[in-house]
């Protein structure tokens, strides 16, 4: 067992997020499993199912509870049982519009490199700045001469 205070305040939080994380995980298998159920049944309430389960591999990968790649991998996966099984996808069967086209993207997109930004060119010099080297503010910073 820890000693130090901050030490036992963290193995209380860790504790509290394990019961969270597991309690999130447990809910995210059962819709899942609903929906392998209902594929396997053939209900007609397939693409919802899917929806409620693809929402949930989201969230729980939005929380950092399931690392992005497992909860796309799993996504994929239960939808290519959804497909196969001649349901029709979550989108067509909640009557959801269909999204408009995406639009033409520019030539500099993600992952080529962007226009350099334009050069600054230096300030003029002025005829007082010009005859003494030195720029008008050091003359005034200078101290006087005794």
């Amino acid at each position: 067992m820890a000693n130090i205070p901050s030490s036992k305040k963290d193995a209380r939080r860790s504790a509290a997020r394990a019961l969270t994380n597991r309690a999130v995980k447990s809910a995210v298998k059962t819709k899942v499993t609903r929906l392998r159920r209902g594929l396997a049944e053939g209900v007609e309430g397939a693409a919802e199912l899917a929806a409620t389960a693809i929402s949930a591999l989201d969230r729980a990968a939005g929380k950092g509870i399931l690392h992005g790649n497992n909860a796309a991998r799993r996504k994929a996966r239960l939808m290519r049982q959804l497909n196969a099984s001649g349901a029709a996808p979550a989108e067509a069967a909640s009557g959801a519009p269909a999204r408009k086209a995406a639009a033409p993207r520019s030539k500099a997109g993600p992952g080529r490199a962007k226009a350099a930004p334009a050069k600054r060119t230096p300030p003029k010099k002025t005829p007082a700045r010009a005859a003494s080297g030195r720029s008008a503010a050091s003359k005034t910073t200078q101290k006087p001469k005794r």
